[in-house]
């Protein structure tokens, strides 16, 4: 039997794609192995949103030839798709597959030759399908991601994604209520939609809306909990809001990506929303649902961010209080606007900037862990940790509790008592 490894970076999407790429090559009769064992296929799922990211994927590539010289390595995912030719170049590569290609992987993989290495990326234009790969299950995951949309049409002016993943696509709600039917019968009980830009599920094809998936995710038996990926702040109108407040199983749980908290520079980033309408929403948020945790994304370094702008942002990061936040660099793609930007600032100075915002950003994770100390809520347990069971609130507080039993996969009420700052110690109730 044929052996298959898989390597991930990057987002939630390339997760979901990447157990989906698994199935297609079970359903063939390969046998899908750890990461850093040998196989007879190597494919390693890149990412390209920072240059880090891009360093990271060559890093792993000739990590597999090194597993194994006679491999057959594929190269997929944004990364490839952006830069084919120098993903190409990358010694030991035999496949470059770009963003919907993937269903295709097992024939391409089948047909690869070691005499002429084969590029099978199609242009932004012509990204005009949602390409469908069922992940259907995951391997050692009791939270399942489920992709309905693909793609951006937004461009800021910082993000290589529109290029990566081209235009807006999205799932039929027929398939996906099936799919999650069939995550539901593996017995998960915790279903993530995400996508590229989530919010602009259906806009496409006019056949529905986010509202309309989450709503039908809320019917099927067994299902406990519907979590959201990454949000665009404006698609949080006060109507969104209220009607979301009435999904019972939704996640009291809201990422909106800020990646700035002034004005100027979120203008420079094309992004299409104010401080003040920000704060807004996270404020009518926070009315209409308990606990809720408000987590977010902020950028550090962007070009012509002024110490000024950069104060502007502390002061407005720390007003709104998000109980977690992903902070990182300002990072040059080819392509972008910014990356033709004067006043590019000095890595020394993003990396100060970043230290600043954590500890703004980690002071604000505490207080809001501080409030629910006490409090009994249900957790979702996923892994062992250190003789401990880990697991995670509705609202996305990491939490872990003593048990002598495997509780992998158990949703169990808990009194959370006492805030480790990276988790919270719980106790069964």
């Amino acid at each position: 039997m044929k052996k298959v490894a898989f390597l991930t970076l990057g987002c939630k999407v390339n997760t979901y794609e990447t157990e989906g790429m698994k199935r297609l090559f079970e359903k063939s009769g390969y046998l899908v192995v750890e990461p850093d064992t040998a196989a007879d296929v190597y494919v390693i799922n890149t990412c390209t949103v920072t240059h880090l990211s891009d360093r990271k994927s060559r890093q792993m590539i000739r990590r597999a030839r090194r597993l194994n010289p006679n491999a057959v390595i594929a190269a997929v995912g944004c990364y490839a798709q952006v830069a084919p030719e120098e993903v190409s170049k990358i010694e030991g590569v035999n496949l470059v597959i770009g963003n919907n290609h993937k269903s295709e992987i097992v024939d391409l993989v089948e047909n690869a030759s070691w005499d002429v290495q084969r590029i099978e990326v199609s242009p932004r234009k012509e990204l005009k399908d949602f390409e469908e790969l069922w992940a259907e299950s995951y391997t050692g995951q009791t939270r399942a991601f489920l992709k309905i949309q693909d793609g951006c049409d937004q461009f800021c002016s910082y993000c290589i994604i529109p290029f990566a993943r081209g235009r807006v696509r999205s799932r039929s709600i027929e398939s996906i209520m099936t799919e999650a039917e069939k995550l539901i019968d593996n017995g998960f009980k915790e279903i993530v939609l995400t996508g590229i830009h989530l919010t602009s599920y259906g806009k496409d094809t006019g056949t529905g809306t986010l509202l309309d998936v989450i709503k039908g995710l809320d019917k099927p038996n067994g299902l406990v909990r519907i979590r959201l990926g990454s949000l665009e702040p404006l698609y949080m109108t006060g109507n969104m809001i209220k009607e979301m407040s009435k999904i019972k199983k939704l996640c009291p749980h809201f990422h909106l990506s800020l990646q700035s908290g002034c004005d100027e520079t979120l203008a420079r980033m094309n992004r299409k929303y104010t401080t003040a309408e920000f704060g807004e929403i996270v404020k009518n948020i926070r009315q209409n649902f308990d606990d809720v945790a408000i987590t977010t994304d902020i950028m550090t370094g962007f070009p012509g961010e002024t110490d000024e702008e950069f104060r502007k942002t502390c002061d407005f990061v720390e007003s709104i209080g998000f109980s977690q936040a992903h902070i990182f660099q300002y990072s040059i793609r080819k392509g972008t606007k910014a990356a033709e930007m004067e006043e590019q600032i000095p890595h020394t100075v993003k990396e100060e900037r970043s230290k600043i915002l954590a500890e703004i950003c980690n002071k604000s994770m505490h207080n809001f862990r501080e409030k629910q100390i006490g409090k009994i809520t249900g957790v979702l347990f996923e892994e062992e940790i250190e003789g401990y069971y880990a697991g995670h609130t509705g609202n996305y507080i990491p939490v872990r509790v003593l048990s002598n039993k495997d509780l992998s996969g158990e949703l169990l009420d808990v009194k959370l008592v006492k805030n480790e700052h990276d988790f919270i110690i719980g106790q069964i109730v």
